[in-house]
């Protein structure tokens, strides 16, 4: 199924809105004067197909959709959700797709060669956070004889996969594979899994050009599966764990299949998530489109976070609908409303478990692509080192934040969103953070000096994986 939208829409409510005489006149007049602020760019190409994938941090895309900010910009935009990521990816390269929701690393593969070689580019990150690992209610079990409680009985945050590692090698010592599940090969939830494994000293497994499992040398050994069907997959006994965006962890919670045991929040406090996908050659070719969709976008993204997220209520019922996500509000609203529930009952304050708009989260930020690099590095995605150099000039081909601060400065001129909203004088690069669960610290100017840090994974003097 897919929804579409276009001036029709516009004019279609127009009518409902000034039905009603003085309060719904006024409303009338304040939609129609916001569309009028807006400076309509001679776009290329006004009929767009995006597609996304059902999980809640495609919402920019939805209210984009929702609350007119496409056709304010005088496009026609088809949502269409996807299968699963390698589907969506290949609709972007053969222009089925003008464009998409996509995984942070796929933009970056596809430019490198890593799996199918295409230039993909991205004007706008989509998020920070929004993921979470979930284990079987058995590996749980295992799981809390090595867990610290509180006075009330209830597990000490956040939880280390050290309290995993034990049950790990009760798998490995009785010659079982300890199975988890991640949604795509260069997704964050790979990647973020790994890492949390990596620092509980559980070995998640090296990638090689012979053998692009992940799974040599592994410990836990980690398989794609398709986000929506993560708790199903769990539910069968197929995999013990996964890591998943929302809202497929709190689904295992409400189905009373598993639990959640850590979000990606606490393993790297404000990580990016998702980017907007568009092949290099589209961007060239439509750079007004470009800079429309973009403002649409942020102003969806504003919208999601303003007045400390008094929005979200109605997001999740936008959400909700089959077009979208198509799961239980109640289950969405877990966590987009600013709680997160881990084991059943045990419901926590985690406002910042879902950003959209606040500590410039939609800017695309070099440094969050050289990360992402740097992690296929350390598992073997990319064979040789590579340069600094290397990694920043790879960044500044894939994340375009000069596209964003145009669009951006265009909305302050409409009158839209704040100045103070955007980061300026940035260079690009976030500064070092060591706000992840083992406390390293990351630079994105220096990516070989944080692989060589992390204690888990390939270094310069390491031998080729499997040779």
């Amino acid at each position: 199924m897919s929804v579409k939208t276009g001036f029709a829409r516009n004019n279609k409510r127009a009518p409902q809105w000034c039905a009603v005489f003085f309060v719904a006149t006024f409303s009338c007049i304040a939609s129609f004067s916001a569309a009028a602020d807006t400076q309509l760019l001679d776009v290329e190409k006004d009929e767009l197909k995006f597609g996304f994938i059902k999980l809640t941090d495609m919402a920019p895309l939805a209210i984009a959709y929702e609350n007119g900010y496409f056709e304010d910009e005088g496009l026609y935009v088809t949502l269409e959700p996807q299968a699963n990521w390698k589907v969506l990816l290949d609709g972007v390269i053969t222009g089925e797709l003008d464009g998409a929701h996509m995984l942070a690393g796929q933009p970056l593969a596809a430019t490198i060669g890593y799996g199918t070689k295409a230039h993909i580019v991205t004007p706008f990150s989509m998020d920070l956070n929004g993921n979470g690992i979930t284990v079987s209610n058995e590996v749980w079990a295992a799981m809390k004889e090595h867990i610290e409680m509180d006075g009330e009985g209830k597990p000490i945050h956040p939880i280390k996969a050290s309290a995993l590692k034990p049950v790990v090698d009760s798998y490995k010592a009785a010659g079982k594979p300890f199975n988890m599940g991640m949604v795509f090969p260069v997704s964050t939830h790979n990647y973020e899994l790994r890492y949390w494994l990596a620092s509980g000293g559980i070995h998640p497994g090296f990638y090689s050009g012979a053998d692009v499992s992940g799974q040599i040398n592994a410990d836990a050994f980690l398989s794609v599966t398709p986000p929506p069907q993560m708790p199903s997959t769990l539910e069968a006994g197929t995999i013990l764990g996964y890591c998943v965006g929302e809202p497929w962890n709190q689904q295992a919670v409400a189905k009373g299949i598993g639990v959640p045991v850590i979000t990606d929040y606490q393993i790297w406090k404000n990580n990016p998530e998702k980017v907007f996908g568009l092949t290099r050659e589209f961007v060239d070719e439509n750079p007004n489109t470009t800079l429309a969709l973009t403002k649409a976008l942020i102003r969806a993204a504003q919208w999601l976070d303003e007045n400390d997220n008094a929005n979200r209520e109605e997001a999740v019922e936008i959400l909700a609908r089959p077009e979208y996500v198509g799961a239980d509000a109640e289950v969405i609203g877990a966590s987009m409303t600013g709680t997160f529930e881990f084991e059943k009952g045990d419901v926590r304050d985690i406002p910042d478990f879902n950003v959209f708009y606040r500590y410039y989260a939609t800017y695309p930020f070099y440094s969050d692509a050289v990360w992402y690099l740097t992690q296929m590095r350390r598992w073997g995605q990319i064979e040789e080192n590579k340069s600094d150099d290397w990694y920043s000039e790879t960044a500044k081909s894939v994340y375009l934040p000069d596209v964003y601060l145009q669009a951006a400065s265009l909305l302050v001129d409409e009158g839209f969103v704040q100045e103070a909203d955007f980061p300026w004088d940035t260079d690009g690069f976030r500064e070092p953070t060591d706000e992840f669960i083992d406390g390293i610290t990351y630079n994105g100017r220096t990516p070989n000096d944080y692989i060589e840090s992390l204690e888990i994974g390939l270094k310069q003097s390491s031998p080729n994986p499997g040779s």
